[in-house]
């Protein structure tokens, strides 16, 4: 009978799987969270996933991170501390439409908003509340942008809907939702 060592079969195989996973578009979970101290945090956040940040600002982190697969953001921006809103990151606007589609289908009221300017970030979204009042983000980030807000006033909110989407009763054309 023949021994096989699964260590080095295992390492054989790894290279394999990462180049086979790099030619697959794959969705990324978003999380963003409101800090009271962002260097505190940056130093927390930089601990536990042994990373450094992709994108460091003077209100502002973010991790982009393969393992998890997570785009992890944090910021000074709000009053409220706390989880500020989770999404979807989409590699492309097919995702995107392919979320938006989804949401159609199952009859979710979504709220668009096309060439948004949020978080250092030019971007195309859908927004959806869950029936526990949990906003999600569905989105695909088209290019950076040298502010947070774009052109918003630095108390004005970002990431945050355009359209409260308790205000949509329907999916009327000009309603706001889908």
């Amino acid at each position: 009978m023949r021994r096989i060592d699964l260590r080095s079969h295992n390492d054989r195989l790894r290279p394999q799987l990462r180049l086979t996973q790099k030619g697959i578009a794959m969705k990324r979970l978003h999380v963003h969270v409101s800090v009271k101290d962002l260097s505190e945090s940056v130093r927390f956040y930089r601990g536990l996933f042994a990373a450094e940040p992709t994108v460091l600002k003077h209100d502002y982190a973010k991790w982009m991170l393969e393992d998890p697969r997570v785009n992890f953001a944090i910021s000074t921006r709000s009053s409220e501390t706390g989880l500020r809103h989770r999404g979807i990151q989409a590699e492309g606007l097919a995702e995107l439409d392919e979320i938006e589609q989804r949401a159609m289908d199952a009859g979710l009221m979504a709220s668009p908003e096309k060439g948004a300017n949020c978080c250092y970030a030019h971007s195309d979204k859908q927004w959806l509340t869950d029936p526990q009042g949990i906003v999600w983000e569905a989105f695909h980030t088209v290019g950076e942008i040298p502010t947070y807000g774009g052109h918003r006033n630095a108390n004005e909110a970002c990431c945050t809907p355009v359209t409260k989407l308790s205000e949509i009763t329907s999916c009327d054309t000009n309603s706001g939702c889908c």
